[in-house]
């Protein structure tokens, strides 16, 4: 089975709480979403509600991927860049599958639908992504296109005394 993408849904009570568990979920079992584990729903509402202002400011999008039984199995948010001299370029944040999910291919269907959603954005030619250092995760995102364009040493700081790079990728588009 495969995943069903949908760019700008509209954010109902369903799809928030299918938002808060999918990152609660995420970041339990490891991935490197902003947060460190153990986190609650509640933990993660701060952040889903910043980001709903960004939406609904038009600065950001929101990407969900939908399982077969319609359940929010993936997302990302893209973020049009706010600087004016980097306006041809977005951000790709907040990356997640589901754990349950992961395996069957979905992050690879997800990384190809933000390609073809951000194609659709007047004026973009790039993609831009920052990722955690120490998780590997930057050698999905180079399966997928992305190339490293910079790394700065010790940016992110999970722990105490685990200091983390901060992997920049970037994806041009033509």
């Amino acid at each position: 089975m495969t995943l069903t993408f949908k760019l700008d849904p509209v954010i109902d009570p369903a799809l928030r709480d299918g938002v808060l568990t999918l990152w609660t979920d995420v970041v339990n079992a490891g991935g490197a979403v902003g947060f460190v584990p153990p986190v609650t729903v509640d933990d993660i509402r701060p952040e889903w509600l910043g980001r709903l202002t960004e939406l609904s400011e038009g600065r950001t999008r929101l990407l969900v991927g939908y399982d077969e039984q319609g359940a929010v199995a993936a997302t990302a948010f893209l973020t049009r860049n706010g600087h004016r001299l980097m306006k041809h370029w977005i951000w790709l944040y907040v990356v997640m599958v589901h754990p349950r999910h992961q395996g069957k291919g979905y992050g690879r269907e997800l990384m190809a639908a933000a390609e073809d959603a951000a194609r659709t954005f007047e004026g973009i030619e790039a993609i831009r992504l920052t990722c955690r250092g120490g998780t590997g995760v930057d050698r999905f995102y180079a399966s997928c296109g992305y190339k490293e364009v910079g790394r700065v040493p010790d940016a992110i700081r999970v722990a105490p005394g685990d200091d983390r790079e901060d992997i920049m990728m970037l994806l041009p588009l033509h």
